[in-house]
This record gives structure tokens, C-alpha cells and sequence, in this order.
């Protein structure tokens, strides 16, 4: 009895094996992946110059820049590419930024100076002039003032006869180009930096202003304007009466044995 047992049992094994091998034989074959899934579209890429790290105005590029890919698509004319120009980082090497460069931002010629081009008068705008004015270390905010801030530029006079002091804002709202510095030790023996020249953007009016200021002036300061105050191309009251002879108007400020008064100009 066992045996037949035994035989049954190797015969419906035999059975459902067969059948199984049917099943495979009938059934189609799968679909490869790649006929399954779509392909991918192609991106075509191009070698893109950007600054490894950010340039500021004014500074030269050394060792700064490198390629990155970046979608031929997404790549704007002005870009400096390695296809069209595949010794931009030699021959950019030296070469002075014109406006602030990001880093990780695409270089454009536009903002790079060649070398042919002065600096300063690349930057600036039309009808203005660049003018040098000397100042002293502790009348320009401390060594606080940079490129691009915004200053009111105040003459400060002595009378020889009393003894006394007088001050005038001649120019407001003046946008500074440049200011030379050089490092010194302040009285903590930490080093800071001091302006010793201010380049300002002025018109050709404001030009004389400061030219007269500069003959007449004991001293002449600078006073840092808040950024929140600041208003480029705004238009502010000037001392024209240093350079048309004509009276001031409106009041100056009269220090004597250090007391400030305010007293009427004529």
C-alpha cells in the first residue's frame, strides 16, 4: 500500500512539473527594461568660466577662475565658454574686475577691465568726475568708509583774528569712488585700515566746489550717511557761493573757546 502511495505521489510531482514547463514555454518573453522604461534625453553640455570664489570690485584675478559644466541651453551670449575660448583663465590672469564677481557666478566681459582700459574711468557714469581730495585719519568714520558708501563732505575754517572755528557741509550725497588705504595700529595695537585719499563722483559743478574747498579749508571731513538714508542721484544743496563769489545764505556753525553757535551767514 505504502508503495502506491509513493508512486502516486512521484506522478502528480511529474505532473504539476510539466505543467509548469508548458506554462514557461507558451508564456511570451518579458520586455527588456530599456524597451519598458523611456530613455532619458540627451543634455548637452558645455565647459562655463566661473570665479571660484567671489572678486570684489577693484581686484585682480588670481587664480580665481575655473570651468563648470553648464547646459549649452541654459548658456547666455556673454558667457565665456572652454569651446569658443579655451585660454580665458591664462589670458584673464591679472586682470582687473570692473563690478563685483560672485563666487560660482559665470564670468562676462563685461565685467572684466582689459588691458587697454583704466579702471577708474570704466566706472564712471557719464557726465560725472573723479576727484582726489586729501583727508586726515580721524575725519574719515574711523577708516569705516569704502568704495561705493555715501558722504557729506564738511569744510571746517579758522579765523586767525579770534581764534574761532567754522564748519560747512559744502557737499551732500556724495558717492566715493576709491579710497586709498594703508594699515596702521590703532591704541589697542590692533591693525586697521585708514584713508588717507577719498576719490569722489561728482559733476562738473561740485568739481569746483571741492577745488575752492580744498584752498580754503583748514580741514576737510568726511561724514559716513546711513545706507538707509542714502538716495543715489538724488540732487542736494552745494556750496555754489565758494565759486560765484555770491553770499552763502541760511546759517553756519561758530565754535569759539568750544562753544558751538549758529550764527547767520552774509
Amino acid at each position: 500500500m505504502s508503495m502506491r502511495f509513493v508512486i502516486l505521489g512521484v506522478a502528480v510531482l511529474a505532473a504539476g512539473g510539466a505543467g509548469y514547463l508548458a506554462m514557461n514555454l507558451s508564456a511570451p518573453a518579458p520586455a527588456p527594461v530599456a524597451e519598458i522604461l523611456p530613455s532619458a534625453p540627451s543634455i548637452e553640455l558645455d565647459q562655463v568660466l566661473v570665479a571660484k570664489e567671489t572678486i570684489l570690485t577693484g581686484g585682480k584675478i588670481s587664480g580665481g577662475l575655473a570651468w563648470q559644466q553648464w547646459p549649452v541651453e541654459a548658456i547666455a551670449p556673454d558667457f565665456i565658454t572652454q569651446s569658443s575660448r579655451p585660454e580665458a583663465v591664462a589670458e584673464l590672469e591679472g586682470s582687473i574686475v570692473r563690478s563685483t564677481i560672485i563666487q560660482g557666478e559665470p564670468v562676462r566681459p563685461i565685467k572684466i577691465l582689459g588691458a587697454d582700459q583704466s579702471f577708474m574711468s570704466s566706472i564712471l557714469p557719464a557726465g560725472k568726475r573723479a576727484v582726489a581730495t586729501t583727508i586726515a585719519a580721524d575725519t574719515s568714520a574711523g577708516g569705516f568708509i569704502l568704495p561705493d558708501d555715501y558722504v557729506d563732505v564738511i569744510m571746517t575754517t579758522r579765523d586767525q583774528n579770534n581764534n574761532s572755528f567754522t564748519t560747512e557741509t559744502i557737499l551732500a550725497n556724495i558717492r566715493v569712488l576709491a579710497i586709498d588705504q594703508t594699515i596702521r595700529e590703532d591704541e589697542n595695537g590692533q591693525l586697521v585700515q585708514v584713508g588717507q585719499t577719498a576719490t569722489l563722483e561728482l559733476t562738473p559743478n561740485q568739481t569746483k566746489i571741492i577745488s575752492a574747498a580744498q584752498q580754503m579749508a583748514d580741514r576737510l571731513t568726511l561724514a559716513l550717511r546711513s545706507i538707509k538714508d542714502v538716495e543715489a542721484g538724488r540732487s542736494e544743496p552745494s556750496a555754489d557761493h565758494l565759486i560765484s563769489g555770491g553770499s552763502r545764505g541760511g546759517t553756519i556753525n561758530l565754535i569759539k573757546n568750544g562753544e558751538k553757535t549758529q550764527v547767520q551767514s552774509q
